[in-house]
C-alpha cells in the first residue's frame, strides 16, 4: 500500500515562525489597534466632522455622506497600508542582516520563495487583525456601522499586501536602513494625507490627484467607501481590485527574485 507523507506548505511554516515572535506582544498590538482608531474617529471624524457637515455644500462634495462616514473607510484602509509597509522594512532587513533569521530558514528545506510567500501570508494575518480592530471600533458609531465593513476589511488587507510586497522587495536590496525613514516621510505619510482618505481627490491640484491615483491606496479607499455606503459599482470595483493585484503580484515576484539572489551570496 502506498503512503503519502503530508507536509505543511512552506509559506505556512514561515508564518509559524512569525507567529512565535508575535506572541510576545500581540496583546499590546490588539489594544492599540482598538484605541487608536477610536481616537481618530473622535478627533477627525466626530470633532472635525461636526464642523465640516455644517458647511453648505459639504455633503454634496462628499457624495451625500456625512464626514465621519466618509472618513471611516479611509481610516480602515490607511491602517493596513501603514502596517504593511512598516512591517516590510526593518523586520525584513533584520531577518537578513541583524538576526539573520532568513538565513536560518533557508538552511532548512524551505526556499527563498517560501520566505517571501510566508511574509505575504504573515502580512495578510497582521493587516487582517489590524483592519478588523479598526472595523470593530467603527461599528461603535452609528454613522459608520455597516455590513460593508466586512468586505472593507478584505479590501484593506489587499491594499496592505500591495504595499508590503513591493516594500519587501526594496528592503531585501537595501544595505542601510536610512531609506526607510524616507519611504515613511515621502511615500506613506503623503499618501495617508493626500490619498483620498480624508477628502476627495477633486479638492487637490491635478498633479497631486494624479499621483494619488497611481498608488494602490486610493483604489482601495474608493472600494471600501462604496462598500460602507452601499454604492458599489461592480465593473469599476473589478478594475480597482485588478490594479491593486498588479502591485501585489509585481512586488511578490521581484521580492522572490531578490531574496533568492541575496541568500545565495
Amino acid at each position: 500500500m502506498n503512503t503519502h507523507r503530508v507536509t505543511t506548505p512552506g509559506p505556512l511554516r514561515v508564518l509559524s515562525w512569525h507567529l512565535v515572535a508575535y506572541k510576545r506582544f500581540w496583546k499590546a498590538n490588539v489594544l492599540s489597534g482598538l484605541v487608536q482608531p477610536l481616537l481618530y474617529m473622535l478627533g477627525l471624524g466626530v470633532g472635525v466632522g461636526a464642523l465640516v457637515d455644517r458647511n453648505t455644500g459639504a455633503t454634496e462634495v462628499l457624495g451625500g455622506a456625512s464626514y465621519v462616514a466618509f472618513v471611516a473607510p479611509g481610516l480602515l484602509v490607511t491602517t493596513a497600508m501603514a502596517l504593511g509597509a512598516g512591517e516590510s522594512m526593518w523586520p525584513v532587513m533584520g531577518g537578513l542582516k541583524w538576526s539573520r533569521g532568513y538565513h536560518a530558514i533557508a538552511a532548512t528545506a524551505l526556499t527563498p520563495r517560501d520566505i517571501v510567500l510566508g511574509h505575504g501570508v504573515w502580512m495578510t494575518v497582521r493587516t487582517g487583525l489590524a483592519s478588523s480592530s479598526v472595523a470593530a471600533a467603527l461599528a461603535l458609531f452609528p454613522d459608520t456601522r455597516s455590513w460593508g465593513l466586512i468586505p472593507s476589511v478584505l479590501i484593506a488587507v489587499w491594499v496592505g499586501l500591495a504595499f508590503a510586497m513591493p516594500v519587501m522587495a526594496f528592503s531585501i536590496k537595501a544595505e542601510l536602513d536610512g531609506a526607510f525613514a524616507a519611504i515613511q516621510r515621502f511615500v506613506v505619510i503623503p499618501l495617508f494625507l493626500f490619498g483620498g482618505a480624508f477628502y476627495p481627490l477633486s479638492q487637490l491640484p491635478a498633479a497631486i490627484a494624479w499621483l494619488a491615483r497611481v498608488a494602490p491606496l486610493w483604489h482601495g479607499v474608493v472600494m471600501a467607501r462604496q462598500c460602507t455606503t452601499g454604492t458599489v459599482q461592480w465593473g469599476a470595483a473589478a478594475l480597482h481590485l485588478g490594479y491593486i493585484g498588479l502591485w501585489v503580484a509585481a512586488g511578490t515576484t521581484l521580492a522572490a527574485v531578490r531574496m533568492r539572489k541575496r541568500l545565495s551570496t
